[in-house]
Protein backbone atom coordinates (compact mmCIF):
# COMPACT_ATOMS: atom_id res chain seq x y z
CA UNK A 1 0.00 0.00 0.00
CA UNK A 2 1.16 3.31 -1.11
CA UNK A 3 0.02 6.63 0.58
CA UNK A 4 -1.09 7.73 -3.54
CA UNK A 5 -3.09 4.23 -3.49
CA UNK A 6 -4.23 5.50 0.51
CA UNK A 7 -4.96 8.68 -0.52
CA UNK A 8 -7.11 7.72 -3.84
CA UNK A 9 -9.06 5.49 -1.88
CA UNK A 10 -9.83 8.17 0.93
CA UNK A 11 -10.89 10.74 -1.86
CA UNK A 12 -12.95 7.90 -4.34
CA UNK A 13 -15.61 7.22 -0.88
CA UNK A 14 -16.96 3.60 -0.13
CA UNK A 15 -18.68 1.23 -3.20
CA UNK A 16 -18.02 -2.09 -4.26
CA UNK A 17 -14.38 -2.75 -3.56
CA UNK A 18 -13.30 0.09 -0.49
CA UNK A 19 -14.92 0.19 2.94
CA UNK A 20 -14.07 2.23 5.95
CA UNK A 21 -14.28 1.15 9.39
CA UNK A 22 -13.78 3.69 12.59
CA UNK A 23 -12.16 0.46 14.61
CA UNK A 24 -10.03 2.44 16.82
CA UNK A 25 -9.97 0.21 20.32
CA UNK A 26 -10.65 -3.08 18.64
CA UNK A 27 -12.49 -5.25 15.70
CA UNK A 28 -16.60 -5.30 15.56
CA UNK A 29 -18.74 -7.55 14.17
CA UNK A 30 -19.52 -6.07 10.77
CA UNK A 31 -15.39 -6.28 9.95
CA UNK A 32 -16.02 -10.11 9.22
CA UNK A 33 -19.26 -9.51 7.49
CA UNK A 34 -17.30 -6.66 5.04
CA UNK A 35 -14.69 -9.61 4.30
CA UNK A 36 -17.45 -12.31 3.70
CA UNK A 37 -18.85 -10.00 1.30
CA UNK A 38 -15.72 -8.60 -0.80
CA UNK A 39 -14.93 -12.14 -0.46
CA UNK A 40 -18.67 -13.31 -2.39
CA UNK A 41 -18.30 -10.30 -5.02
CA UNK A 42 -15.10 -8.20 -6.29
CA UNK A 43 -12.39 -8.24 -3.59
CA UNK A 44 -11.98 -5.03 -2.07
CA UNK A 45 -10.01 -3.16 0.35
CA UNK A 46 -11.03 -2.84 4.35
CA UNK A 47 -8.96 0.36 5.98
CA UNK A 48 -9.45 0.59 9.54
CA UNK A 49 -9.22 3.74 11.53
CA UNK A 50 -10.82 6.05 9.03
CA UNK A 51 -13.97 7.34 9.45
CA UNK A 52 -16.84 8.60 6.63
CA UNK A 53 -17.46 12.21 6.32
CA UNK A 54 -19.35 13.95 3.14
CA UNK A 55 -19.03 10.17 1.42
CA UNK A 56 -15.01 10.57 1.82
CA UNK A 57 -12.59 8.48 4.24
CA UNK A 58 -10.97 10.80 7.32
CA UNK A 59 -8.18 9.12 8.93
CA UNK A 60 -9.14 9.19 12.47
CA UNK A 61 -6.58 6.20 13.40
CA UNK A 62 -7.02 3.49 15.24
CA UNK A 63 -5.23 3.25 19.21
CA UNK A 64 -1.23 2.36 18.90
CA UNK A 65 -1.63 0.24 21.59
CA UNK A 66 -4.20 -2.00 20.54
CA UNK A 67 -3.01 -2.52 16.98
CA UNK A 68 -1.16 -6.15 18.02
CA UNK A 69 -4.21 -7.03 19.53
CA UNK A 70 -6.48 -6.25 16.45
CA UNK A 71 -4.29 -8.43 14.06
CA UNK A 72 -4.02 -11.19 16.17
CA UNK A 73 -7.57 -11.26 16.81
CA UNK A 74 -8.64 -10.79 13.00
CA UNK A 75 -6.15 -14.02 11.98
CA UNK A 76 -7.73 -15.93 14.70
CA UNK A 77 -11.73 -15.17 13.79
CA UNK A 78 -10.67 -15.71 10.15
CA UNK A 79 -9.29 -19.44 10.90
CA UNK A 80 -12.20 -20.23 13.46
CA UNK A 81 -14.85 -22.32 11.71
CA UNK A 82 -17.68 -20.93 13.79
CA UNK A 83 -16.96 -17.26 12.35
CA UNK A 84 -16.13 -17.75 8.65
CA UNK A 85 -16.31 -20.58 6.53
CA UNK A 86 -14.05 -21.41 4.83
CA UNK A 87 -11.26 -20.19 6.50
CA UNK A 88 -9.43 -17.34 5.24
CA UNK A 89 -6.03 -16.26 5.21
CA UNK A 90 -5.29 -12.63 5.77
CA UNK A 91 -3.11 -10.20 7.50
CA UNK A 92 -4.17 -6.81 8.64
CA UNK A 93 -1.28 -4.42 7.84
CA UNK A 94 -0.42 -1.10 9.37
CA UNK A 95 0.28 2.28 7.92
CA UNK A 96 1.18 5.51 9.37
CA UNK A 97 -0.50 8.76 8.19
CA UNK A 98 0.68 11.67 9.26
CA UNK A 99 0.98 10.48 12.75
CA UNK A 100 -1.95 8.13 12.64
CA UNK A 101 -2.35 4.54 12.29
CA UNK A 102 -3.93 3.02 9.67
CA UNK A 103 -4.94 -0.92 9.55
CA UNK A 104 -5.42 -2.39 6.01
CA UNK A 105 -6.34 -5.61 4.16
CA UNK A 106 -6.88 -6.78 0.97
CA UNK A 107 -9.59 -9.18 0.64
CA UNK A 108 -9.57 -11.28 -2.83
CA UNK A 109 -12.51 -13.02 -4.00
CA UNK A 110 -13.08 -16.64 -2.75
CA UNK A 111 -13.53 -19.67 -5.00
CA UNK A 112 -16.04 -20.64 -2.57
CA UNK A 113 -19.30 -19.36 -1.31
CA UNK A 114 -18.13 -17.61 2.06
CA UNK A 115 -19.93 -17.64 5.49
CA UNK A 116 -19.69 -15.06 8.46
CA UNK A 117 -21.60 -16.39 11.90
CA UNK A 118 -23.34 -18.78 9.28
CA UNK A 119 -24.91 -16.68 7.05
CA UNK A 120 -23.69 -15.20 3.39
CA UNK A 121 -23.22 -11.55 2.81
CA UNK A 122 -22.86 -9.67 -0.77
CA UNK A 123 -21.44 -6.87 -1.32
CA UNK A 124 -24.40 -4.07 -2.75
CA UNK A 125 -22.19 -0.75 -3.83
CA UNK A 126 -20.97 0.37 -0.38
CA UNK A 127 -23.39 -2.08 1.79
CA UNK A 128 -22.58 -5.56 3.09
CA UNK A 129 -26.08 -7.45 2.37
CA UNK A 130 -27.31 -10.75 4.30
CA UNK A 131 -28.79 -12.46 1.42
CA UNK A 132 -28.79 -15.87 3.41
CA UNK A 133 -32.57 -16.16 2.60
CA UNK A 134 -32.55 -15.41 -0.79
CA UNK A 135 -32.23 -18.58 -3.37
CA UNK A 136 -31.60 -16.61 -6.44
CA UNK A 137 -28.89 -14.20 -5.17
CA UNK A 138 -26.99 -17.10 -3.56
CA UNK A 139 -27.65 -19.05 -6.96
CA UNK A 140 -25.87 -16.32 -8.75
CA UNK A 141 -22.74 -16.18 -5.98
CA UNK A 142 -22.54 -19.36 -6.88
CA UNK A 143 -22.68 -19.25 -10.70
CA UNK A 144 -20.00 -16.19 -10.15
CA UNK A 145 -18.02 -18.59 -8.73
CA UNK A 146 -17.91 -21.98 -10.66
CA UNK A 147 -17.93 -20.26 -13.63
CA UNK A 148 -14.13 -18.65 -12.75
CA UNK A 149 -12.63 -20.69 -11.25
CA UNK A 150 -11.83 -24.27 -12.52
CA UNK A 151 -10.15 -25.64 -9.87
CA UNK A 152 -13.80 -25.95 -8.02
CA UNK A 153 -14.84 -28.89 -10.48
CA UNK A 154 -15.97 -31.22 -8.65
CA UNK A 155 -15.05 -35.34 -9.36
CA UNK A 156 -18.31 -37.01 -7.77
CA UNK A 157 -16.96 -40.31 -8.13
CA UNK A 158 -13.18 -39.34 -6.89
CA UNK A 159 -12.83 -41.31 -3.15
CA UNK A 160 -9.68 -41.30 -0.75
CA UNK A 161 -8.28 -44.27 -2.12
CA UNK A 162 -7.35 -42.27 -5.12
CA UNK A 163 -5.21 -39.75 -2.48
CA UNK A 164 -2.33 -40.30 -0.99
CA UNK A 165 -3.15 -40.45 2.40
CA UNK A 166 -0.18 -40.11 4.44
CA UNK A 167 0.77 -36.77 3.20
CA UNK A 168 -2.14 -35.29 4.93
CA UNK A 169 -0.46 -36.16 7.91
CA UNK A 170 2.27 -34.77 6.72
CA UNK A 171 0.60 -31.07 5.75
CA UNK A 172 -1.28 -31.22 9.17
CA UNK A 173 1.80 -31.14 10.77
CA UNK A 174 3.15 -28.50 8.98
CA UNK A 175 0.66 -26.09 9.38
CA UNK A 176 0.68 -26.88 13.26
CA UNK A 177 4.20 -25.92 13.29
CA UNK A 178 3.24 -22.95 11.98
CA UNK A 179 0.23 -22.30 14.23
CA UNK A 180 0.10 -24.54 17.26
CA UNK A 181 -3.62 -23.16 17.43
CA UNK A 182 -4.61 -24.30 13.81
CA UNK A 183 -7.69 -25.89 13.93
CA UNK A 184 -6.33 -28.43 11.53
CA UNK A 185 -4.81 -29.78 14.92
CA UNK A 186 -7.49 -31.72 15.61
CA UNK A 187 -9.28 -32.30 12.63
CA UNK A 188 -9.53 -36.06 11.01
CA UNK A 189 -8.77 -36.16 7.38
CA UNK A 190 -12.17 -36.34 6.07
CA UNK A 191 -12.39 -32.87 8.53
CA UNK A 192 -9.62 -31.49 7.22
CA UNK A 193 -10.19 -31.49 3.48
CA UNK A 194 -13.35 -30.05 4.24
CA UNK A 195 -12.23 -26.85 5.88
CA UNK A 196 -9.75 -26.28 3.43
CA UNK A 197 -12.35 -26.26 0.87
CA UNK A 198 -11.16 -29.43 -1.03
CA UNK A 199 -14.39 -31.55 -0.57
CA UNK A 200 -17.86 -29.34 -1.36
CA UNK A 201 -21.33 -29.45 -2.82
CA UNK A 202 -22.75 -27.54 -5.67
CA UNK A 203 -25.69 -25.46 -4.17
CA UNK A 204 -26.84 -25.33 -7.33
CA UNK A 205 -26.79 -28.97 -9.11
CA UNK A 206 -26.34 -30.83 -5.64
CA UNK A 207 -23.25 -32.41 -7.00
CA UNK A 208 -20.41 -33.10 -4.23
CA UNK A 209 -17.11 -34.25 -4.26
CA UNK A 210 -13.60 -34.49 -3.64
CA UNK A 211 -12.71 -30.75 -6.21
CA UNK A 212 -10.02 -30.58 -8.73
CA UNK A 213 -7.91 -28.90 -5.77
CA UNK A 214 -7.98 -31.54 -4.03
CA UNK A 215 -6.66 -33.76 -6.77
CA UNK A 216 -4.05 -31.50 -7.65
CA UNK A 217 -2.88 -31.34 -3.95
CA UNK A 218 -2.88 -34.89 -2.96
CA UNK A 219 -3.91 -37.09 -5.59
CA UNK A 220 -1.87 -40.07 -6.91
CA UNK A 221 0.37 -39.56 -10.62
CA UNK A 222 -2.56 -41.33 -12.30
CA UNK A 223 -5.45 -39.85 -10.55
CA UNK A 224 -4.48 -36.45 -11.69
CA UNK A 225 -3.45 -37.23 -15.51
CA UNK A 226 -6.82 -38.87 -15.76
CA UNK A 227 -8.69 -35.60 -14.13
CA UNK A 228 -6.37 -33.17 -15.27
CA UNK A 229 -4.69 -34.64 -18.65
CA UNK A 230 -2.52 -31.27 -19.23
CA UNK A 231 -1.30 -31.15 -15.88
CA UNK A 232 2.98 -31.28 -15.64
CA UNK A 233 5.91 -29.41 -15.08
CA UNK A 234 9.12 -29.19 -17.34
CA UNK A 235 12.45 -28.70 -15.41
CA UNK A 236 15.09 -28.04 -17.43
CA UNK A 237 18.66 -26.92 -17.03
CA UNK A 238 20.46 -25.36 -19.85
CA UNK A 239 23.98 -24.42 -19.59
CA UNK A 240 27.00 -25.89 -21.30
CA UNK A 241 24.17 -27.41 -23.90
CA UNK A 242 22.02 -24.73 -24.37
CA UNK A 243 20.67 -25.68 -28.05
CA UNK A 244 18.42 -28.71 -25.67
CA UNK A 245 19.26 -29.48 -21.96
CA UNK A 246 22.03 -30.67 -19.43
CA UNK A 247 19.26 -31.72 -16.66
CA UNK A 248 15.80 -32.24 -17.30
CA UNK A 249 12.81 -33.21 -15.30
CA UNK A 250 8.85 -33.79 -16.21
CA UNK A 251 7.08 -33.32 -13.05
CA UNK A 252 4.02 -35.02 -12.96
CA UNK A 253 3.16 -35.45 -9.24
CA UNK A 254 0.64 -33.97 -7.16
CA UNK A 255 1.34 -30.13 -5.90
CA UNK A 256 2.81 -31.46 -2.14
CA UNK A 257 5.30 -33.74 -3.78
CA UNK A 258 5.87 -31.57 -7.09
CA UNK A 259 7.13 -28.49 -4.68
CA UNK A 260 9.58 -30.09 -3.44
CA UNK A 261 11.11 -31.60 -6.27
CA UNK A 262 10.98 -28.48 -8.05
CA UNK A 263 12.33 -26.93 -4.97
CA UNK A 264 15.40 -29.59 -5.14
CA UNK A 265 16.04 -28.70 -8.30
CA UNK A 266 16.58 -25.25 -8.41
CA UNK A 267 19.25 -25.97 -5.21
CA UNK A 268 20.80 -28.73 -7.26
CA UNK A 269 21.63 -26.15 -9.92
CA UNK A 270 21.91 -22.59 -8.42
CA UNK A 271 24.62 -21.70 -6.38
CA UNK A 272 22.99 -20.72 -2.18
CA UNK A 273 23.80 -17.31 -0.56
CA UNK A 274 23.89 -16.69 2.74
CA UNK A 275 22.70 -12.82 4.53
CA UNK A 276 21.90 -12.00 8.28
CA UNK A 277 18.99 -10.19 7.69
CA UNK A 278 17.11 -8.78 11.44
CA UNK A 279 19.34 -11.03 12.86
CA UNK A 280 18.53 -14.11 11.22
CA UNK A 281 20.87 -15.73 8.77
CA UNK A 282 18.55 -16.46 5.91
CA UNK A 283 19.28 -18.13 2.50
CA UNK A 284 18.15 -16.04 0.05
CA UNK A 285 18.29 -18.40 -3.12
CA UNK A 286 16.04 -20.43 -1.08
CA UNK A 287 13.57 -17.33 -0.56
CA UNK A 288 13.75 -16.75 -4.36
CA UNK A 289 13.28 -20.65 -5.50
CA UNK A 290 9.91 -20.61 -2.90
CA UNK A 291 8.33 -17.99 -4.44
CA UNK A 292 9.25 -19.17 -7.58
CA UNK A 293 7.77 -22.49 -7.50
CA UNK A 294 4.91 -21.85 -5.04
CA UNK A 295 4.02 -19.22 -8.13
CA UNK A 296 4.36 -21.84 -10.85
CA UNK A 297 2.51 -24.75 -9.09
CA UNK A 298 -0.62 -22.17 -7.78
CA UNK A 299 -0.73 -19.38 -10.49
CA UNK A 300 -1.67 -21.43 -13.52
CA UNK A 301 -4.74 -22.46 -15.68
CA UNK A 302 -5.41 -25.78 -14.93
CA UNK A 303 -7.80 -26.26 -17.69
CA UNK A 304 -5.00 -25.72 -20.68
CA UNK A 305 -2.59 -28.53 -21.80
CA UNK A 306 0.05 -25.85 -21.99
CA UNK A 307 3.30 -27.56 -20.02
CA UNK A 308 4.26 -25.02 -17.06
CA UNK A 309 8.28 -24.59 -17.95
CA UNK A 310 10.67 -24.49 -14.96
CA UNK A 311 14.48 -23.12 -17.09
CA UNK A 312 17.37 -22.61 -15.08
CA UNK A 313 20.54 -21.17 -16.76
CA UNK A 314 23.44 -19.45 -15.92
CA UNK A 315 21.87 -16.09 -15.64
CA UNK A 316 18.56 -16.28 -14.64
CA UNK A 317 15.84 -18.42 -13.92
CA UNK A 318 12.89 -18.15 -15.72
CA UNK A 319 9.00 -20.26 -15.86
CA UNK A 320 6.57 -20.05 -18.00
CA UNK A 321 2.98 -21.14 -17.49
CA UNK A 322 -0.69 -20.75 -18.89
CA UNK A 323 -2.75 -17.72 -17.24
CA UNK A 324 -6.21 -16.59 -17.11
CA UNK A 325 -5.12 -13.32 -16.97
CA UNK A 326 -6.85 -9.49 -15.74
CA UNK A 327 -4.69 -7.46 -17.83
CA UNK A 328 -1.44 -7.72 -20.25
CA UNK A 329 2.09 -6.42 -20.14
CA UNK A 330 4.35 -6.21 -17.05
CA UNK A 331 3.49 -6.39 -13.35
CA UNK A 332 5.28 -3.52 -11.47
CA UNK A 333 5.38 -3.22 -7.69
CA UNK A 334 3.82 0.19 -7.43
CA UNK A 335 0.78 -1.10 -9.25
CA UNK A 336 0.36 -4.21 -8.38
CA UNK A 337 -2.94 -5.18 -7.46
CA UNK A 338 -3.00 -9.18 -5.72
CA UNK A 339 -5.39 -11.32 -7.98
CA UNK A 340 -6.71 -15.20 -7.02
CA UNK A 341 -6.18 -17.41 -9.55
CA UNK A 342 -6.68 -20.59 -7.79
CA UNK A 343 -7.90 -19.41 -3.78
CA UNK A 344 -8.26 -22.73 -2.38
CA UNK A 345 -4.91 -23.82 -3.77
CA UNK A 346 -3.32 -20.71 -2.84
CA UNK A 347 -4.76 -20.48 0.79
CA UNK A 348 -3.65 -23.91 1.40
CA UNK A 349 0.32 -23.29 0.53
CA UNK A 350 0.25 -19.79 2.73
CA UNK A 351 -1.53 -22.74 5.73
CA UNK A 352 1.49 -24.78 5.37
CA UNK A 353 3.89 -22.17 4.56
CA UNK A 354 4.76 -23.12 1.03
CA UNK A 355 3.71 -19.37 -0.01
CA UNK A 356 3.06 -16.54 1.85
CA UNK A 357 -0.32 -13.85 2.05
CA UNK A 358 -1.36 -12.69 -1.05
CA UNK A 359 0.85 -10.01 -3.02
CA UNK A 360 3.12 -10.88 -0.31
CA UNK A 361 5.21 -13.39 -2.54
CA UNK A 362 5.40 -10.70 -5.12
CA UNK A 363 6.75 -7.94 -2.91
CA UNK A 364 9.48 -10.75 -1.20
CA UNK A 365 10.38 -11.54 -4.89
CA UNK A 366 11.91 -8.49 -5.42
CA UNK A 367 12.89 -8.07 -1.85
CA UNK A 368 15.28 -10.97 -1.95
CA UNK A 369 16.06 -10.65 -5.94
CA UNK A 370 17.81 -7.64 -5.24
CA UNK A 371 19.66 -8.74 -2.25
CA UNK A 372 21.13 -11.84 -4.44
CA UNK A 373 21.77 -10.70 -7.74
CA UNK A 374 21.34 -6.98 -7.21
CA UNK A 375 19.24 -7.09 -9.90
CA UNK A 376 14.65 -7.06 -9.91
CA UNK A 377 13.00 -10.02 -11.29
CA UNK A 378 10.36 -9.57 -14.38
CA UNK A 379 7.14 -10.07 -14.60
CA UNK A 380 4.55 -10.53 -17.44
CA UNK A 381 1.16 -11.00 -17.68
CA UNK A 382 -0.48 -12.12 -20.54
CA UNK A 383 -2.32 -16.03 -21.83
CA UNK A 384 1.22 -17.07 -21.04
CA UNK A 385 2.63 -15.53 -17.33
CA UNK A 386 6.18 -15.39 -17.61
CA UNK A 387 8.61 -14.46 -14.80
CA UNK A 388 12.45 -14.18 -15.09
CA UNK A 389 15.07 -13.90 -12.30
CA UNK A 390 18.39 -12.91 -12.56
CA UNK A 391 20.97 -14.47 -11.06
CA UNK A 392 23.44 -12.31 -11.61
CA UNK A 393 23.60 -8.85 -12.41
CA UNK A 394 24.96 -8.75 -16.24
CA UNK A 395 22.44 -5.50 -17.10
CA UNK A 396 23.99 -4.06 -14.46
CA UNK A 397 20.30 -1.75 -14.05
CA UNK A 398 21.45 -1.32 -9.87
CA UNK A 399 24.81 0.60 -10.15
CA UNK A 400 24.74 0.09 -5.90
CA UNK A 401 22.62 -1.96 -3.07
CA UNK A 402 22.18 0.90 -0.78
CA UNK A 403 20.70 0.69 2.71
CA UNK A 404 19.81 -2.79 2.59
CA UNK A 405 20.32 -4.58 6.09
CA UNK A 406 22.52 -7.03 5.20
CA UNK A 407 25.80 -7.99 7.07
CA UNK A 408 28.68 -10.40 7.33
CA UNK A 409 29.15 -12.03 10.24
CA UNK A 410 32.52 -12.30 10.94
CA UNK A 411 35.70 -10.24 12.64
CA UNK A 412 37.63 -8.05 11.41
CA UNK A 413 35.83 -7.40 8.45
CA UNK A 414 35.97 -3.98 6.22
CA UNK A 415 32.47 -4.20 5.00
CA UNK A 416 30.03 -1.99 6.36
CA UNK A 417 26.83 -4.43 7.57
CA UNK A 418 24.43 -2.14 6.65
CA UNK A 419 25.69 -1.23 3.07
CA UNK A 420 27.26 -3.82 0.37
CA UNK A 421 27.68 -1.73 -2.41
CA UNK A 422 27.99 -2.82 -6.15
CA UNK A 423 30.21 -0.34 -7.95
CA UNK A 424 30.78 -1.89 -11.14
CA UNK A 425 30.49 -1.20 -15.01
CA UNK A 426 30.08 -3.49 -17.97
CA UNK A 427 33.86 -2.89 -18.37
CA UNK A 428 34.70 -5.22 -15.58
CA UNK A 429 32.21 -7.39 -15.72
CA UNK A 430 33.48 -8.44 -18.85
CA UNK A 431 36.95 -8.18 -17.73
CA UNK A 432 36.40 -10.83 -14.70
CA UNK A 433 34.32 -12.95 -17.36
CA UNK A 434 37.28 -13.19 -19.29
CA UNK A 435 40.13 -13.84 -16.92
CA UNK A 436 37.54 -16.31 -15.64
CA UNK A 437 36.91 -18.15 -19.30
CA UNK A 438 41.01 -17.84 -19.80
CA UNK A 439 42.00 -20.23 -17.05
CA UNK A 440 38.92 -22.38 -17.65
CA UNK A 441 37.36 -22.30 -14.42
CA UNK A 442 34.46 -24.80 -13.80
CA UNK A 443 30.70 -23.23 -13.89
CA UNK A 444 30.05 -23.32 -10.07
CA UNK A 445 33.70 -21.50 -9.64
CA UNK A 446 32.63 -19.17 -12.02
CA UNK A 447 29.62 -18.34 -10.15
CA UNK A 448 31.22 -17.57 -7.22
CA UNK A 449 34.18 -15.41 -8.37
CA UNK A 450 31.50 -13.44 -9.71
CA UNK A 451 29.23 -13.30 -6.81
CA UNK A 452 32.24 -11.67 -4.36
CA UNK A 453 33.25 -9.70 -7.09
CA UNK A 454 28.98 -8.40 -7.13
CA UNK A 455 28.82 -8.57 -3.18
CA UNK A 456 32.66 -6.51 -2.26
CA UNK A 457 32.89 -4.40 -5.05
CA UNK A 458 35.74 -2.06 -5.89
CA UNK A 459 37.70 -0.78 -3.40
CA UNK A 460 36.02 -2.29 -0.09
CA UNK A 461 38.93 -4.62 1.72
CA UNK A 462 37.79 -8.07 2.64
CA UNK A 463 39.19 -11.87 3.96
CA UNK A 464 38.57 -15.22 3.43
CA UNK A 465 35.97 -14.93 6.29
CA UNK A 466 34.26 -12.32 4.47
CA UNK A 467 33.87 -14.70 1.35
CA UNK A 468 32.78 -17.58 3.30
CA UNK A 469 29.70 -15.53 4.47
CA UNK A 470 29.27 -14.88 0.66
CA UNK A 471 28.90 -17.95 -0.90
CA UNK A 472 28.23 -20.00 2.04
CA UNK A 473 31.92 -22.15 1.92
CA UNK A 474 34.01 -23.42 3.73
CA UNK A 475 37.44 -21.73 5.14
CA UNK A 476 39.70 -24.08 2.92
CA UNK A 477 37.14 -22.96 -0.45
CA UNK A 478 36.96 -19.34 0.60
CA UNK A 479 41.47 -19.39 0.78
CA UNK A 480 41.33 -21.67 -2.68
CA UNK A 481 39.11 -18.83 -4.32
CA UNK A 482 40.88 -15.82 -3.24
CA UNK A 483 44.29 -18.04 -4.65
CA UNK A 484 41.50 -17.81 -8.16
CA UNK A 485 41.43 -14.27 -7.80
CA UNK A 486 44.89 -13.46 -7.38
CA UNK A 487 46.22 -16.02 -10.80
CA UNK A 488 43.07 -13.97 -12.74
CA UNK A 489 45.27 -10.51 -11.52
CA UNK A 490 42.25 -8.85 -10.22
CA UNK A 491 42.72 -8.29 -6.68
CA UNK A 492 45.42 -7.06 -4.76
CA UNK A 493 46.95 -7.75 -1.07
CA UNK A 494 46.14 -4.71 1.46
CA UNK A 495 49.15 -3.72 3.36
CA UNK A 496 49.27 -2.62 7.03
CA UNK A 497 45.29 -4.02 7.69
CA UNK A 498 45.92 -7.46 9.20
CA UNK A 499 47.19 -10.63 7.26
CA UNK A 500 45.07 -12.00 4.66
CA UNK A 501 42.47 -8.82 3.58
CA UNK A 502 42.21 -7.94 -0.11
CA UNK A 503 40.90 -5.70 -2.53
CA UNK A 504 39.48 -5.58 -6.14
CA UNK A 505 41.89 -3.54 -8.49
CA UNK A 506 40.18 -3.37 -11.43
CA UNK A 507 39.51 -0.06 -13.13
Amino acid sequence: MTREKLDEMLQGGEGFTVEYKECVNGLNNSVFETVCSFSNRYGGYMLLGVQEVDHKGVVIGVNPRCVTDMKKNFVNMLNNPQKIHPSLYLNLEAMDYDGKTVLWVYVPVSSQIEFCDKKIFDRNEDADQDVSMSADLVANISNRKSSTYIERKIFPYADMDDLCIDLIGKVRQMAVNRNREHPWRDMDDAELLKSAGLYEKNRVTGEEGFNMACILLFGKTEVIQSCVPGYKTDAIYRVKNIDRYDDRLIVENNLIESYDILMQFISKHTDDRFFLIDNVNISVRSAIAREIVSNILVHRDFGSAFPAKLIVERDKIYTENWNRTQRIGKLELKDFTPYPKNPILSKFFVNIGYADGLGSGVRNLYKFTKIYSGGEPDLEEGDVFRLTVPLINNELKNPAIENEKLAIDGQNSAIEPEKLAIETNEGIIEKINSAIEKNKFSEPTKLKLLAIYQKVGKGQVFGAQDIVQIVECSSSTARELIKKLRKMDVIEEVKGNGKGRYRFILE
